[in-house]
């Protein structure tokens, strides 16, 4: 499948995704830098959240309607206000899109509601992405599907059967091009929950792309997931965690993005054919294997013994493996220190 100019499958190298969420501290000035610092980190593309608060929950103060008092970062706010903060106000997506198509960096969004989808529908996005908390909006993803545009869907908390009935619900709508992210959804992560192994499955299940958003810190369950067929990774991005913002502490700064780009790219290659034995990148390395060298004058006659032969480097002698039944036999001619030894060297040279 292709997202913009990109294909995405195990043949390419991984599509990295700088996720913005509410990092931008509901300025714009900062969301825009932000795009900045993505495309100088080498992401493939920018991906905003489209929604505001009403059409997220309701502004009241029941406890349903508040986050868990001892989250590690939004204990006892209320949810209204959370994504109040961190809301991407829809007047500014028109300079978001223009700044990142400036940058050479694809732009896209999560809709959170049909009428996001419509409204970014103008801005002709390469893909929407559902977020793992939407994954069972049956609606919300029919509609989106409807569009014809590549799905990017995250599973979080998800079960089998919940994921089987979204992914119909987006053939059922006419799209074909579907990448599913494994996800943990909590907030941040910790790696022993990542369970990157289900990655092949999802695959086997679901016969479509797969991928890893992370929420964990650092690069290395990314990187890892590589490994197990991920063809997308989505990580959250942040000019500087010190400044804050509301994803920041699970975030990756614009110089560490820049390493999860070249390293997921590195597992990528390092994968390689399913073959054992010297590649052809080896076979000039070969030569700097043991052999069987003499290692002193030898005259004609004499016995081979552990004191006039050596397995050394490099490899132009007989392999190390004829060295104990090469002692005790005689030299068949006169033989000076550093020759590499050879059958012809060796009298009664038959190995029966």
């Amino acid at each position: 499948m292709k997202i913009g100019s990109y294909t995405i499958d195990r043949s390419n190298p991984p599509f990295v995704i700088a996720e913005m969420s509410g990092n931008h501290n509901s300025s714009l000035e900062q969301a825009l830098l932000i795009i900045d610092a993505a495309a100088t980190s080498g992401a493939h593309a920018i991906k905003l959240q489209t929604f505001n608060a009403d059409s997220m929950t309701l502004n009241i103060d029941a406890s349903a309607f508040k986050v868990e008092e001892g989250h590690k970062l939004w204990g006892g706010k209320k949810l209204w206000d959370l994504y109040r903060e961190s809301e991407t106000p829809r007047e500014w997506h028109p300079a978001l899109f223009e700044r990142a198509k400036a940058r050479g960096i694809l732009c896209f969004s999560t809709p959170f509601d049909e009428a996001s989808v419509d409204f970014l529908e103008q801005f002709d996005p390469p893909a929407y992405k559902i977020a793992s908390f939407e994954c069972t909006d049956l609606p919300l993803i029919r509609h989106a599907a409807s569009t014809g545009r590549p799905l990017i869907v995250s599973t979080g908390m998800a079960s089998v059967e919940e994921i089987r009935r979204s992914v119909d619900a987006i053939r059922e709508a006419g799209c074909d091009q579907i990448v599913l992210l494994k996800c943990t959804s909590t907030y941040p992560a910790d790696p022993v929950d990542t369970n990157a192994r289900a990655i092949p499955l999802l695959r086997e299940l679901f016969d479509c792309e797969v991928g890893l958003s992370d929420h964990t810190g650092g690069i290395g369950a990314a990187v890892a997931s590589v490994a197990l067929g991920a063809s997308v990774i989505e990580k959250h991005f942040v000019i500087s965690r010190d400044q804050g913002g509301i994803d920041a502490e699970f975030s990756l700064e614009s110089e560490e993005f820049a390493v999860l780009v070249a390293e997921s790219c590195r597992a990528w290659q390092s994968l390689g054919m399913s073959t054992i034995g010297p590649s052809d990148a080896e076979q000039a390395s070969l030569r700097y294997r043991r052999s069987i060298f003499v290692a002193a004058d030898i005259r004609a006659g004499e016995f081979f013994t552990r004191d006039n032969l050596r397995r050394v480097r490099p490899g132009y002698g007989l392999e190390p493996q004829f060295f104990d039944f090469v002692l005790g036999r005689r030299a068949a001619a006169d033989i000076s220190l550093g020759t590499p030894l050879t059958w012809e060297l060796i009298e009664n040279n038959s190995k029966q």
